[in-house]
């Protein structure tokens, strides 16, 4: 198949310049001869510059995964016309498929409960542009991050939980989903754990850290059961939110050694950069569109 990577290359050595609008699309769609070939050709038959490419072909499952990043000549209307255009290519391969502006930012709600590093993580890498998003509300069952949230201008919303109200809290957060349309969900620190049918509803959009390096240690004080077995490594993991509690296809992780003098609470200690540090990567690569989902698990081409 064609290296589009040799493409890109040979273009930057010629002294070309990318200009214009940029783009990123996203596929995947069943290995076979051509594609590459034919994603190339149809950027160059709408006068594309190609920036960026990544490219994974799963052989022992036979599919193929693409992220192009690409500028063309044009205007705001340019995205309609190219995807206008990939849609008989998309259709010929069987295509899973997405076309954006490159940059675009993403409307995110964060949920949280009394940790607050998560949130703070998030709110000050959105509010110095590392991060392609805009954070269009916060939702709590408790109060105690009101403050800041308002400090940052963002509208914040208390929703208590308890086992009787459960379902009128998740009800209500649907509503603040669609009255805002929010394309992601962030669970930075949340602990509640969100109803079956909630999991359903948000499947693919909503993204949980949990604060270990899973499969180990799951559900409640996994710092604490990591501190029981003498781990010398803790880590958290940042992963889309399924029906099975801390089982979602898993998108980043980081870890931190430890060693025999570390307590519970050093661990927790330990671990608080870990946490920010791989929710804020699945955050932004989810954002950027560097992830496509493959069953349980992710591609992440980045």
């Amino acid at each position: 198949m064609l290296n589009m990577t040799a493409i890109q290359t040979e273009d930057r050595a010629s002294g070309q310049a990318s200009n214009g609008v940029e783009h990123v699309l996203t596929l995947d769609c069943p290995e076979g001869p051509g594609i590459v070939h034919a994603v190339s050709g149809f950027l160059l038959e709408y006068g594309c510059d190609i920036i960026d490419n990544k490219q994974f072909g799963d052989r022992s499952e036979g599919h193929f995964f693409m992220r192009v990043h690409f500028a063309s000549d044009g205007n705001e209307s340019t995205l309609d016309q190219l995807r206008a255009g990939f849609s008989p290519v998309a259709e010929k391969y069987n295509m899973k498929w997405r076309l954006e502006r490159n940059g675009s930012r993403r409307k995110v709600l964060i949920m949280v409960s009394k940790f607050g590093h998560c949130l703070n993580d998030l709110l000050f890498r959105a509010r110095v542009g590392e991060l392609p998003i805009e954070v269009v509300g916060v939702v709590s069952n408790h109060t105690d991050h009101q403050a800041l949230v308002d400090w940052h201008g963002i509208p914040f919303f208390h929703i208590p939980v308890t086992a009787a109200t459960k379902p009128q809290a998740e009800a209500r957060l649907l509503e603040i989903v669609d009255e805002l349309d929010v394309e992601l969900v962030v669970l930075a620190r949340y602990m509640q754990v969100l109803s079956d049918d909630l999991a359903r509803k948000l499947d693919g959009k909503a993204i949980n850290i949990h604060h270990s390096f899973l499969p180990s240690f799951k559900g409640a004080k996994p710092y604490h059961q990591a501190y029981a077995r003498g781990v010398k490594t803790v880590g958290a993991t940042a992963h889309y939110v399924n029906a099975e509690l801390d089982e979602g296809p898993i998108i980043a992780q980081q870890v931190v050694e430890v060693d025999h003098t570390f307590g519970p609470e050093d661990l927790v200690a330990a671990g608080r950069d870990t946490e920010c540090k791989a929710l804020s990567n699945a955050v932004r690569w989810h954002c950027e569109g560097r992830i496509i989902l493959n069953g349980n698990r992710t591609v992440v081409l980045k």
